[in-house]
């Protein structure tokens, strides 16, 4: 089931991927810089029954493509107050991933009474803006997801073989949750046959990235916000490589508050944190001590 809810600049299309019982808990899922709302299907099956998992395209991504700005992490995080609004829900879990888990602290710092608590994977955490050109910094970090929305593709086979050659994601495809990552994968793919290409709006993801970087608010969001928190993190970076994102090393030297509580999430990657069986277990589990 999908939502649509009026937002500044058109409307964001929500995705109801789990419902749970009568006065079940409501969980609002919010996806990285290139990505869109199945990227949390494995977590939504592990989740069925037990909660409301309400997961949008975030703005200029997917069934969201066609609002046209603003763009920053202050308007998803007033996209996300439109989407309790529209629920008619007081408060919620927000569950973020990558660039969602920002989102997500920054919606807890600017509106703290609408977050219950919050349930961050590999995101979230500020440090030092980078010196120089913040547009080299972005390439540096994402710089081959960029890439990829400028490219075009013959066909839908054509998409899922450029991502099955990803090291991060490619594996991903044929292990058990290998249907829920394609059925993600295809969501983000637009355009007739002979020109597919990413839904992503290149702007849109350049100025995310840009405050993810260095935006002051976002960077401190997490570490001044009040809103319990648990942060998950996984081993291994965007590639694959030996080094993630976050290490015990570096969330140390952030300087969190005793009110996050950090788990790491084993051997998987940026990425298979979302779609390996023990680190969805690992989500089920933080989110379930969250509600």
């Amino acid at each position: 089931m999908t939502l649509g809810v009026a937002v500044d600049g058109g409307t964001l299309a929500v995705h109801e991927l789990g419902r749970g019982g009568a006065g079940a808990p409501v969980v609002m899922a919010l996806h990285g810089i290139t990505a869109n709302a199945l990227a949390f299907g494995a977590v939504a099956q592990a989740l069925d029954g037990q909660v409301r998992l309400l997961a949008p395209d975030l703005r200029g991504r997917a069934d969201s493509r066609s609002i046209r700005g603003p763009w920053g992490l202050e308007a998803h995080a007033a996209d996300v107050v439109a989407v309790l609004d529209a629920a008619r829900v007081e408060s919620a879990v927000l569950l973020g991933h990558s660039m969602g888990a920002y989102v997500a602290a920054l919606t807890a710092y600017l509106h703290p009474s609408r977050v219950s608590s919050l349930v961050l994977i590999d995101g979230g955490v500020g440090f030092p803006a980078p010196d120089g050109d913040i547009d080299a910094a972005l390439e540096q970090v994402i710089g081959p997801a960029m890439r990829r929305l400028t490219m075009t593709f013959a066909d839908e086979a054509a998409y899922l073989d450029f991502w099955r050659e990803h090291p991060a994601i490619g594996p991903a495809l044929d292990a058990p949750y290998g249907e829920l990552v394609e059925a993600y994968l295809r969501h983000d793919l637009v355009g007739r046959d002979g020109e597919r290409r990413s839904s992503c709006v290149l702007d849109a993801v350049r100025a995310d990235g840009a405050d993810v970087l260095a935006d002051p608010v976002v960077l401190r969001a997490l570490r001044d916000g009040t809103v319990p928190a648990t942060l998950l993190y996984a081993a291994r970076g965007l590639l694959d490589e030996p080094q993630g994102l976050l290490d015990a090393e570096r969330i140390a030297a952030a300087e969190l508050p005793p009110t996050v509580r950090v788990i790491p999430a084993g051997g998987v990657n940026h990425y298979t944190v979302l779609f390996e069986h023990q680190a969805v277990r690992l989500i089920e589990y933080a989110i379930g001590t969250s509600v």
